[in-house]
């Protein structure tokens, strides 16, 4: 009886870990500053994006539980018109650190211009072929990044395929959504668009080895030897100058400045105090408005 036992736990422990999906996705919806709306049809829809964002398949590769990619997506509802809803989204992801007990965050990102249709009852789908709703359009828009990055953050152009898939998701809600803000070219420089044209063009090509030499050969080599992971990351931030003499509104410096900028701050207030200097002075330069956190870089 014992031996069953064993053997229907470890057939359950392969059967849960090769049926494992990418996401461990956690969704809000926040509609407190709605009135006069039954709450049942945020808390429906909530159930809905999360069972999507963890059941669908995103990836050809195949995850175990454990390595599943940590994230949230928090939807603030600021206005309902009949069935129209506007608000903001704000979406985060992490991923551990090699042999460390802390998980660095890969994307922290807020999108202040989010408008769907959206009726009670109705159940949302992730069609990869269509998008037919502009909230699941979003959606899955901000998971190809998101996975992109985590992918990217592992191997060296690792997240391509994923960043050329939101990019075609932009390029489609253009037409199919004409008349919501966040997909339209020039539009604004921080906006859905925007963001998949900063991953995908070649004159911010140089991101994704930044961003790989950042974490592979930085923040994973600092519990081996945290002077020459350091290092690694110290030389990351010129090659980000140089990014950004080339094209100074990317929107690769939002979604940095939001994700990263503290803890590349954290890290490097630990370098030589002519690393610090000219760390700060180039970051600096791309943050100007961040003076506060950058300030931590000054003898």
């Amino acid at each position: 009886m014992k031996k069953l036992i064993s053997i229907v736990i470890f057939l359950f422990c392969i059967l849960s870990t090769t049926n494992a999906q990418e996401l461990n996705a956690k969704v809000t919806i926040n509609s407190d500053k709605i009135q006069g709306v039954s709450k049942e049809i945020f808390t429906s829809l909530q159930e809905n994006l999360q069972q999507i964002l963890n059941d669908t398949r995103w990836t050809r590769t195949t995850f175990a539980a454990r390595e599943r990619i940590d994230c949230s997506f928090t939807l603030i509802i600021n206005k309902v018109d009949g069935i129209t809803y506007s608000g903001e989204l704000q979406i985060s992801s992490r991923r551990p650190v090699y042999n460390a007990s802390y998980t660095t965050p890969i994307f922290n990102f807020r999108d202040v211009d989010v408008t769907f249709d959206y009726n009670q009852g109705e159940r949302l789908e992730y069609n990869e072929a269509a998008v037919t709703n502009n909230l699941m359009g979003t959606i899955s828009f901000y998971t190809y990044i998101l996975i992109g990055l985590d992918f990217d953050s592992f191997g060296l152009n690792g997240g391509k395929y994923y960043y050329d898939q939101a990019l075609t998701i932009a390029n489609a809600c253009q037409s199919s959504f004409i008349e919501d803000k966040g997909w339209k070219p020039f539009e604004s420089d921080k906006n859905r668009y925007a963001l998949a044209l900063a991953f995908t063009e070649e004159t911010t090509g140089e991101f994704h080895t930044i961003w790989y030499n950042y974490h592979r050969k930085g923040l994973d080599e600092m519990a081996a030897n945290v002077s020459r992971g350091r290092t690694r990351i110290v030389e990351c931030i010129p090659q980000l100058d140089n990014i950004y003499k080339t094209k100074s509104n990317s929107a690769v410096f939002v979604f940095l400045g939001d994700t990263k900028l503290e803890e590349i701050v954290s890290i490097l207030s630990e370098a030589t105090s002519e690393e610090k200097k000219e760390s700060f002075d180039i970051l600096q330069k791309i943050y100007p408005t961040k003076s506060s956190v950058l300030s931590k870089l000054k003898d």
